[in-house]
């Protein structure tokens, strides 16, 4: 398992007041700087990844580095793939333990605004350092839980953490029995070589999802279920 534990980051305040809409000067916007300059002195975002083989398929399940994994679309996703990158990213658990205003509703949302964004570093920092060192061409990730429940069921979560092993040494990440991730500001999942554009949300029916970035596509979706 390769670390990740210097990435930078950069909080913009004006970014974070727009769609928190927060007017510049008032006492809000002095409430979220104070919040932001906190974030800047303790923020950690980390990611882990490692370097795994698919050694075998057989109806839905996927056998990865010695797991097993179960999912209908992860398997015709990993199709032609041979090599597969196991990965977790997060905001750190520094935030949680620095956060300064327990119990004041408004800037817990704010400061878990905060967070997402050190969790995008931390995005970008391991997408671009895996295509970096691998020499990756086009790619695409999938996570457990994410989309419909049937598409990569959450409790897979357990294999792979397995698969990577010892994720709360390394970053502070750890898994509850519901198969959550604590920081909450966590992803995890596997990235692959593809040809083939894919994001979950493709096969989510979850129409008013805040997370959405693509389209339901029915076609993808019925081709999902009879493969």
């Amino acid at each position: 398992m390769e670390i990740l534990a210097e990435i930078p980051f950069v909080l913009d305040p004006l970014a974070l007041m727009k769609p928190l809409r927060i007017e510049p000067g008032s006492g809000d916007e002095s409430d979220l700087l104070a919040l932001i300059d906190v974030a800047r002195q303790v923020g950690k975002p980390k990611a882990v990844y490692t370097e795994s083989f698919v050694e075998g398929r057989d109806g839905d399940t996927v056998d990865i580095g010695g797991i097993t994994f179960t999912s209908r679309t992860l398997n015709r996703n990993l199709a032609t793939a041979e090599r597969v990158f196991p990965m977790i990213a997060t905001c750190g658990v520094e935030m949680d333990a620095a956060f300064p205003a327990c119990g004041d509703m408004v800037q817990e949302f704010w400061w878990d605004l905060i967070k997402t964004h050190l969790l995008g570093a931390a995005h970008k920092y391991l997408d671009e350092a895996l295509h970096r060192k691998f020499r990756l061409g086009k790619t695409a990730t999938m996570r457990p839980g994410s989309g419909d429940a049937s598409i990569w069921p959450i409790d897979q979560q357990r294999g792979l953490f397995a698969l990577l092993g010892g994720v709360e040494a390394a970053i502070g990440v750890r898994l509850t029995d519901s198969f959550l991730m604590v920081p909450n500001k966590t992803t995890s999942g596997i990235l692959f070589p593809t040809e083939v554009d894919f994001r979950s949300c493709e096969v989510c029916h979850r129409e008013t999802c805040p997370s959405r970035h693509a389209p339901f596509n029915k076609e993808l979706w019925d081709a999902m279920q009879h493969d």
